[in-house]
């Protein structure tokens, strides 16, 4: 096998076809989640209007749609892409018009009247009877929905570190964007990781099948998902939504992506900053430290504009981000850079490296409208970035990995309207991989202190060599009926033929260690992967299929009350889990081993797959219901609440497991030297050196063929779900002149049947732990009792969360009359999870997931976020953000006890809280020639508090004094104070 896998000729070939689709100006679908709808009531003099036409018009782009008003006077305009739509009634020989903007997904209640009957809206907005009113954005309070928006001026306004459009989730009470110390970023909600968050953009789920991070893309990535400059606005629904949303327990996120309008426009951007520009961290101002070279620059071009005016218009979007970030080295076991011998200082240097990443985001989009009746979007994305990762603490540069994110996503949609009826279908292409491998291809190099575990730092090749990603296509159509006074029914159908794929050769470079105290040639120990003959090599590809169905009624009862009624199934077929056969001579060890005593709590069969017996889990009903009470029906004040069922999905990653680890072992050899003595004749793993290991299919060929770890899955996996509880108030008041919004709510998630990995050994009682001394906890039976093979894991449903939280929300929405906005979001949760499992779920340390009891969750109780934006004088606009928080709790194995034997998990919470304040301010220069210029300033932690990302989580050997360092920070998240410059030029 060559060291570097060939490029896949399929994703070659559609990446040429999507360069093909940008050159044309192609692009994503939106599907109704996006799509916003406008309703209300028409009287014609204080009666019902029921022979009116309505004629909503979007103002840029001239997209019209005409319903005609029911018999209560009642009408609806659904599927309607965000922005400002100008309402024309006629009834009666009379006629009267109104605009009003609608944002994404959002249902806007707007009464109208013609003959003197005086017209209704949302609270605060001016009316006038037969002629143009322009109004400001519509405020959605009649709905179940916990959904925050986020505008378009937030985006373009508000300080932020990196132009990744979800920075901005975390003004949501509930929502937490993340970076850490590497800068790679995700979202979460509640006590539940960020697997469980899906992102819909222009109603099409981003969610990533195969690794971790919820969306594709996002697994260990400083890079954007998506270009900021092309995303109009979106919203963030934390509980009670409706049952279109799929593929997710936790989070939605529904984005709308910007569109080409009747004017030509165009905008350029540029912002940079580097290491001058940003203060020391406190370790960079220890002693003797270097201040680690740093870079960001971010680059970008969109424009749009007719194609042929009021029908089809283009949009295309282009932005590059190129970081260059410090990482520190820190020599392990207490050892100096001097003594290290020569190459290793030089690879050393001063101890810091500069690690660079670079993404280009491609977006294009067409819309043409045929009619009234039929409006086609094309949309596509093309995501390509690099970056050079694991340089750092004890890895020098030679041990880097080289991590790669590539993705291609395609959409078509036609939307067809005829009467009370809306259908909306797209059909979509995917293609998205993920894929770390070594920067060089040789043998790794550790060199230790004794141990060969004692590592002082490590050189050479890297042991992570994976290659893993979805692509296939998928069918959606949605059809919304209107029909039924009062009753808004949407119902829809998804199906998706997704392959699934993973390369998953760790070790493909052989990891050698040596002992400093021995010899810097002659290794002690090497750990190597190899291919299991006649069972493959870690490759798994699974032709997986997906279905879903669902149903909802919107039910305005009355106009105080209004129910949200739904109901989704899905069901997803994956062909590697369920038509895996477990190999014979696995079942035969298992027959044996210690795990089938009557007292090891296994019963083996549930982990035996004979190829016939294994399901998808088809039980995957979700119902969600909703409420909202308008206390004096003028959405004032408005009561609201709801219960649902949400279902995800199982990685991908966890279940091939079960094949990749069984077609690719990971080995150890020990080599007999004179301080690290062992017997060739007794032990199967001892060698003598043979300067021939050093290549690797020599080493290959040598491997010991049963000891390698064996993973399984449990034969009745179930897909992970959440119990979603609300209930809360909303109220909008009049203050200084400006309506104010508020939210409060209580909260209660229940999450189950997330994955885990135990261990399936048992000595030979039967047992896990000995019973003498009675309560002891440590070690695990690592390698007993399933011979010959080395370790059983075994995959199960085991992982919960529970989470009570208090959201507070209070909102003045921007407006450019008043030239300034502000939000406010507090988040008070208790939260627990059933494991101390953080990251990878393997729950090793205990029998049953039950024995670890119940950890705090990985959340701050208390947590507080507010913005400002300020239009001042000279054409200056100024905007803030800041964030206040408690300290996330940690996890750690706690040894400092009595014994090693009563080793324990256990949890603490730092003393530092975290705080944030960013400020920015920006300039725009009208040059009178449709040409505008921008210049901006960001100060991002203007106070440059010291925001921790990792801790000294050792508290201590058994019977030793607690490690005086237990708890303190040894790693800073950026960023410190930092200064950026930006530059822009719109026309």
């Amino acid at each position: 096998m060559n060291g570097k896998r060939e490029s896949r000729p399929a994703r070659s070939l559609l990446t040429v076809a999507l360069a093909t689709c940008i050159a044309l100006g192609a692009a994503p679908a939106m599907a109704q989640s996006t799509g916003a709808t406008i309703r209300g009531h028409v009287m014609a003099d204080s009666t019902p209007a029921t022979d009116a036409v309505v004629t909503v018009v979007n103002t840029t782009t001239g997209l019209r749609r005409t319903a005609r008003v029911g018999a209560g006077g009642n009408y609806a305009v659904a599927g309607l892409p965000p922005g400002t739509y100008r309402i024309e009634v006629q009834a009666a020989g009379q006629a009267t018009s109104r605009e009003i903007t609608v944002q994404v997904g959002q249902t806007a209640t707007l009464d109208l009247g013609v003959g003197g009957v005086a017209e209704t809206a949302t609270p605060g907005e001016a009316t006038t009877l037969d002629a143009v009113q322009v109004v400001g954005t519509a405020v959605e309070t009649r709905t179940s929905e916990v959904a925050t928006y986020i505008s378009n001026k937030q985006i373009e306004s508000l300080p932020q570190n990196s132009r990744n459009f979800l920075a901005f989730a975390d003004t949501v009470p509930g929502v937490q964007f993340i970076t850490d110390a590497s800068g790679n970023t995700r979202l979460r909600s509640g006590a539940q990781n960020a697997n469980a968050v899906n992102v819909f953009i222009d109603g099409v789920g981003q969610k990533n099948y195969v690794t971790t991070g919820g969306i594709s893309g996002q697994d260990t990535s400083r890079g954007n998902p998506f270009p900021q400059s092309a995303i109009g606005e979106y919203k963030v629904i934390t509980q009670n939504y409706k049952a279109e949303y799929d593929q997710l327990s936790s989070a939605a996120v529904v984005a709308a992506t910007r569109s080409g309008s009747n004017e030509f426009e165009g905008s350029f951007f540029w912002d940079r900053t580097h290491t001058s520009w940003r203060s020391r961290s406190r370790f960079e101002e220890r002693e003797g430290a270097t201040k680690a070279v740093s870079k960001q620059e971010q680059y970008g071009v969109s424009f749009g504009g007719p194609i042929i005016p009021d029908v089809a218009h283009f949009f295309i979007a282009y932005e590059a981000k190129e970081f260059s970030s410090p990482r520190t080295f820190n020599l392990g076991r207490g050892f100096g850079v001097g003594d290290l011998p020569a190459d290793l200082q030089a690879q050393y240097g001063t101890g810091t490296y500069t690690s660079p990443f670079k993404e280009d985001l491609y977006f294009a989009k067409i819309d043409w409208a045929i009619g009234e009746n039929h409006y086609f979007e094309l949309t596509g994305k093309y995501r390509d970035e690099s970056e050079t990762i694991q340089v750092e603490g004890q890895r020098l540069p030679p041990a880097a990995t080289l991590n790669t994110n590539e993705e291609t996503r395609v959409d078509l949609r036609w939307q067809w309207t005829f009467g009370d009826w809306l259908n909306d279908a797209h059909i979509t292409w995917e293609d998205a991989f993920w894929s770390p491998q070594p920067a060089r291809f040789e043998p790794g190099y550790f060199l230790s202190d004794g141990n060969w575990w004692d590592t002082i730092v490590r050189s050479g090749g890297g042991d992570n060599y994976q290659d893993k990603g979805q692509k296939g296509w998928s069918f959606q159509d949605d059809l919304t009926f209107t029909g039924f006074t009062g009753h808004t029914v949407k119902m829809g159908i998804k199906y998706k033929r997704v392959d699934l794929e993973t390369l998953e050769q760790n070790k493909y470079n052989p990891q050698f260690y040596y002992d400093i105290h021995e010899s810097l040639t002659v290794p002690t120990h090497v750990e190597f992967g190899a291919p299991v003959a006649g069972y493959g090599d870690g490759t798994v590809t699974s032709g997986n299929k997906q279905l879903g169905l669902y149903i909802q009624d919107d039910w305005e009862v009355n106009e105080r009350l209004t129910l949200n009624l739904g109901v989704r199934w899905d069901v997803e077929s994956t062909p590697s889990y369920e038509d895996y056969v477990t190999p014979a001579e696995v079942v035969t060890a298992l027959q044996n081993s210690n795990a089938n005593l009557p007292n090891s709590g296994i019963d083996i069969n549930d982990y035996i797959s004979t190829g016939g017996n294994r399901d998808p889990d088809r039980n995957n009903w979700a119902p969600r219901f909703g409420f909202s009470y308008d206390i004096n029906a003028d959405q004032r004040h408005v009561v609201f609440g709801g219960a649902g069922r949400s279902y995800d999905r199982n990685l991908f990653d966890f279940l091939q497991n079960e094949i990749s680890k069984g077609s690719w072992g990971q080995y150890t050899y020990d080599f007999n030297t004179p301080l690290h003595p062992c017997d060739t004749a007794t032990s199967a793993t001892c060698r003598e050196w043979d300067p021939r290991y050093f290549d690797p299919e020599f080493l290959r060929a040598s491997s010991v063929a049963g000891s390698r770890e064996i993973f399984l899955n449990n034969n009745n996996l179930e897909v992970p779900y959440s119990d979603q509880y609300s209930l809360g108030m909303r109220n909008m008041f009049e203050a200084w002149g400006h309506d104010w919004n508020t939210e409060v709510m209580y909260s209660y998630v229940r999450s189950h049947d997330g994955i885990a990995f135990l261990l399936g050994n048992r000595r030979d009682d039967g047992l896990f732990f000995p019973p003498d001394p009675p309560g002891a906890s440590d070690p695990p039976p690592w390698g007993i009792g399933f011979a010959p093979f080395s370790n059983l894991i075994l995959a199960q449903n085991a992982l919960e969360t529970r989470t009570k939280a208090v959201y507070l929300k209070l909102e003045k929405p921007y407006t450019r009359n008043s030239g300034w906005g502000a939000t406010l979001a507090y988040t008070w949760t208790d939260s627990e999870q059933n494991s101390p499992i953080d990251g990878w779920p393997g729950a090793f340390n205990a029998e049953f997931i039950e024995d670890y009891g119940w950890f705090p969750g990985k959340v701050p109780e208390n947590r507080v976020v507010l913005t400002g934006i300020w239009d001042g004088p000279w054409g200056l606009t100024f905007s803030g953000k800041g964030v206040w928080s408690d300290a996330t709790p940690r996890y750690y194995q706690n040894c400092n006890v009595s014994a090693w034997a009563f080793c324990h998990y256990d949890a603490y919470t730092p003393k530092e809280d975290f705080k944030q304040l960013d400020l920015a301010m920006e300039k725009v220069f009208d040059t009178g020639s449709n040409i505008a210029l921008r210049i901006r300033f960001d100060v991002l932690n203007v106070f440059n508090w010291s925001n921790y990302s990792g801790y000294e989580d050792w508290r201590g050997g058994a019977g030793e004094p607690q490690n005086p360092l237990w708890g303190t920070p040894n790693a800073i998240a950026l960023p410190t104070r930092t200064f950026k410059l930006g530059l822009g030029i719109d026309w």
